[in-house]
C-alpha cells in the first residue's frame, strides 16, 4: 500500500474512532446533565448535579437501530415479555444507522418520564437538509414507543421526547427550539392533547470557543469537550474549573482519547497533503522539462521517447503549456 494511500486509510479510521470517541463523552451523565439544563424546561435553572440522579439508567450509545421494526426488542423476563431498546445483535445488524445517544430521564415529580436523543454532527451535511434527518428521528421516538411505552390505543401513554443535535463548525453558536404549535384557523375549539411530545433542539458550534458567560456557557463547554485544537489540560481545566464537573476516571480518558485521536488525524493530514505536494511537484518538474524540450525543436515522439512517456500524455502536457510557468 503506497504512503498516500495508507495515510488515507489510517486517516479515515482515526476519523471514525473520533466520532465515537465523541459520543462516548457527551454520553457522560454529568455532560448530559449540563445539556439538559439547557434544552429541557423543566430542568432549567436546576444545577446540573442534581440532574444527574434523573438520568436512568446507562444511557445507549451507538447501539439502538433507527430503522422502523429494529428499535425495539422483546425478551422474557420471569415469565413475562418486556419490550425494550434493542440493543442487542451489533454484528447481525452491522451497518444500520443508529441513534448516537438515548436514555430516559425521570422528571422532577419523579413519576413521569421523557425520552431524550443527543446527536453529533461535525458540519451540516451537504447531503440533505439535517431538520429532515431530526425530524425523522424525533419521530421514531415517538412510533417506537408503541408496545414499549403504551400499549394498544392507550396514547395518552406516550412519553415527550427531546431529539438534540450538536452540529460543530458552524457560522455562529446558535440554539433552536422546534416543536408543535397550534394555529386556530377557524372557530375556538379547544383540542385535548399534548403539543409537546415532540421537540427538536438544534444546537450550532462555532469554531472559535465562546467567552464563559450565561449565554454560551453550553456552546463553550460543547466546544471545548470536542475540539480538535485543544490540549488535554485546557479542556480539563475548563471541564473542572469553570463548569464543576467531578474529574471522573472515565471522563478523563475519554477526553485524553479524542485529544490523541485528535493530534493523530492531524498529523496524518499534514503527511497526505505533504504526499500530494510532492506528487503535483514533480509532475510540474517533468512538465516543465517536455514543454522546454518542445521549445527547442523536439518533436512530441522524441519527447517521448526520451522521457518514456506515452505519447498521448506529452501532447497533453504540450497542448497545456499556458498552464505551467516555464
Amino acid at each position: 500500500m503506497n504512503t498516500e494511500l495508507k495515510n488515507a486509510v489510517e486517516a479515515t479510521d482515526r476519523d471514525a474512532q473520533y466520532d465515537e470517541s465523541a459520543k462516548r463523552l457527551l454520553g457522560q451523565k454529568s455532560i448530559l446533565a449540563h445539556i439538559l439544563v439547557k434544552t429541557v424546561d423543566e430542568f432549567k435553572g436546576m444545577n446540573p448535579r442534581d440532574v444527574v440522579s434523573c438520568i436512568e439508567g446507562k444511557p445507549y450509545i451507538s447501539s439502538v437501530p433507527v430503522e422502523p421494526g429494529l428499535t425495539n426488542i422483546a425478551e422474557e423476563r420471569d415469565g413475562e415479555r418486556v419490550v425494550g431498546f434493542n440493543s442487542e445483535n451489533q454484528e447481525r445488524n452491522e451497518g444500520l444507522i443508529r441513534f448516537d445517544i438515548v436514555f430516559y430521564v425521570r422528571m422532577k415529580d419523579g413519576l413521569s418520564q421523557i425520552i431524550i436523543n443527543v446527536e453529533a454532527q461535525k458540519s451540516d451535511p451537504e447531503g440533505y437538509d439535517i431538520l429532515n434527518r431530526a425530524i425523522f428521528y424525533v419521530c421514531r421516538l415517538i412510533s417506537s414507543q408503541k408496545q414499549r411505552d403504551f400499549v394498544n390505543s392507550n396514547y395518552d401513554d406516550i412519553k415527550r421526547v427531546y431529539s438534540i443535535w450538536v452540529c460543530m463548525n458552524m457560522d455562529e453558536n446558535s440554539m433552536n427550539h422546534i416543536h408543535l404549535t397550534d394555529d386556530c384557523v377557524l372557530g375556538n375549539c379547544n383540542w385535548k392533547g399534548k403539543l409537546d411530545l415532540i421537540n427538536i433542539v438544534m444546537i450550532g458550534l462555532a469554531e472559535e470557543l465562546p467567552p464563559h458567560d450565561e449565554n454560551y456557557e453550553l456552546h463553550r463547554l460543547l466546544g471545548a469537550l470536542l475540539s480538535k485544537e485543544l490540549t488535554i489540560d485546557e479542556k480539563l481545566n475548563i471541564i473542572g474549573t469553570e463548569y464543576d464537573i467531578p474529574m471522573e476516571e472515565d471522563l478523563r480518558k475519554d477526553v485524553s482519547v479524542m485529544c490523541n485521536l485528535s493530534q493523530g488525524i492531524k498529523e496524518d493530514g499534514i503527511a497526505i497533503g505533504k504526499e500530494i505536494g510532492k506528487e503535483i511537484g514533480e509532475a510540474i518538474g517533468e512538465a516543465r522539462i517536455i514543454i522546454n524540450m518542445h521549445n527547442n525543436g523536439f518533436t512530441a515522439q522524441q519527447i517521448a521517447d526520451a522521457t518514456n512517456k506515452d505519447l498521448k500524455d506529452v501532447q497533453a502536457i504540450i497542448e497545456g503549456k499556458e498552464l505551467v510557468t516555464v
